[in-house]
């Protein structure tokens, strides 16, 4: 009698066989949605961190910076003579290098995002799609 099947009672599948599969679209979707998220929040730190450093990298140059003020405030306080304008022409290019690394670190800090708004996006489009 199994011979005698129709190919409509093959192809219709049971109500339980279809909840199963659509679980398991869920679970993939979710999976998906989870790597997209840990993607994107992985970029925004590596941004994130690249910046600090640079900021970290303007602190410390502007320090020597300060160091050599003082010195060459010392050197013309102590004596006139041209050694000062080593130390001042040396204290200006550590404070431009400073600035720049600065200005690059703040450029990077406000380029990142950390937030997984793709991710977010593609999870609120499945909701509204499971929804109806």
């Amino acid at each position: 009698m199994s011979e005698n099947r129709t190919p409509v009672a093959e192809s219709q599948r049971t109500i339980g066989q279809l909840v199963a599969d659509a679980t398991h679209d869920v679970q993939g979707l979710v999976k998906s949605e989870i790597a997209l998220a840990k993607a994107e929040v992985q970029q925004g730190a590596k941004v994130l961190g690249k910046g600090a450093g640079l900021l970290a990298g303007a602190g410390f140059v502007a320090l020597l910076g300060l160091i050599f003020l003082f010195h060459t405030l010392a050197q013309v306080i102590a004596i006139w003579l041209p050694a000062w304008a080593g130390y001042a022409i040396t204290t200006g290019l550590l404070f431009l290098v400073a600035a720049v690394l600065g200005l690059i670190g703040k450029n990077a800090l406000s380029k990142a995002r950390p937030k997984p708004e793709r991710a977010i996006a593609e999870a609120e489009k499945t909701i509204a799609a499971l929804k109806g």
